[in-house]
């Protein structure tokens, strides 16, 4: 049996941007839930996601913007670092699939 330890985020794009021989693209992903007073409300979490293929960094850079809604399916990938004197734990998420599913233009004709 294999291990994995995977992620799926749908979400609007915020921003991409080059980082070295990656691209970083945020993704807001949207938890709705119940306050005090009962009423819905929408709990906004943005998500970076590293990518490394150059198939997908290719296909962002031609085919995604921001405010697009997209489907990113990828590998968790946990690190650290000494800053300060002090370990640093990060969680990456790694891009292995990414996919426009609409377009901002398209959200504000819904």
């Amino acid at each position: 049996m294999r291990n994995i330890a995977e992620f799926t985020l749908i979400g609007r794009v915020g921003t991409i941007k080059q980082v070295g021989k990656t691209v970083r693209v945020s993704v807001c992903a949207n938890y709705p839930f119940k306050d005090d007073k009962g009423q819905w409300k929408d709990d906004a979490h943005w998500n970076e996601v590293t990518i490394f293929t150059k198939a997908i960094q290719s296909y962002v850079s031609e085919h995604v913007s921001k405010g697009d809604l997209v489907h990113v399916r990828g590998r968790l990938r946990q690190n650290s670092y000494e800053r300060d004197g002090q370990r640093v734990y990060t969680v990456d998420l790694i891009a292995l699939e990414v996919g426009r599913l609409a377009q901002a233009s398209e959200r504000a004709a819904a």
